[in-house]
């Protein structure tokens, strides 16, 4: 269970090696206890002692249900989780004289990668003597970047690092519908003569 890792990370109860402790919780006046009077509170509330600051001076500790600490704890986790943007880099790889259908099919892959919101490194590989047909796998990748056009924006241009050549493209931000604003410059020099005719 991934609760196991969370488990670990903090003491509870008599696993507190502190003389006396800051108490923070629901329904606990916050204050610094002796241990022994801090535990006695935790019973008779049916909970834990939770140490959730060992550094501070005294511990901190919060009174409450443990089992309910971690389901919290991992919930919060959860939700930093999603709010972070995970970016993946899809490679794509090509020879210096790729085919067209090896081509294309290529490209329709990247397609689907760039709408899943992915970024694309297309990238040509040279072995041995094919390094003479550099020119040839720049306009492969600029011709890759011009039919993703509509999906991507190339975040850099070719560049040759040792035996390979490189471009990275990154998903272009869907656009919303803009309105047209047309119709309010067309209505406006209509109603101004009408007035000055009055």
């Amino acid at each position: 269970m991934k609760n196991d890792s969370l488990k670990g990370q903090y003491r509870i109860n008599e696993q507190i090696r502190a003389k006396e402790v800051r108490i923070v919780g629901d329904e606990v006046e916050p204050n610094v206890y002796p241990i022994a009077q801090a535990l006695k509170l935790a019973e008779e509330r049916e909970v834990d002692l939770v140490e959730i600051s060992p550094n501070a001076q005294p511990p901190v500790c919060r009174v409450i249900d443990y089992s309910k600490f971690l389901y919290q704890l991992k919930k919060r986790q959860k939700e930093q989780k999603a709010k972070q943007v995970k970016v993946n880099v899809k490679e794509i790889r090509f020879g210096p004289q790729t085919d067209d259908h090896d081509y294309n099919f290529k490209l329709k892959h990247a397609k689907g990668f760039l709408e899943e919101g992915d970024k694309v490194k297309a990238y040509v590989f040279f072995k041995g003597r094919s390094i003479l047909f550099k020119e040839q796998g720049e306009v492969l990748l600029l011709r890759f970047a011009n039919d993703l056009e509509d999906y991507a924006k190339v975040d850099q241009m070719p560049v040759l690092e040792g035996k390979r050549m490189t471009i990275q493209l990154s998903p272009k931000k869907k656009e919303t519908p803009k309105k047209p604003a047309a119709p309010k410059s067309a209505d406006a020099p209509k109603a101004a003569p009408a007035e000055s005719e009055e």
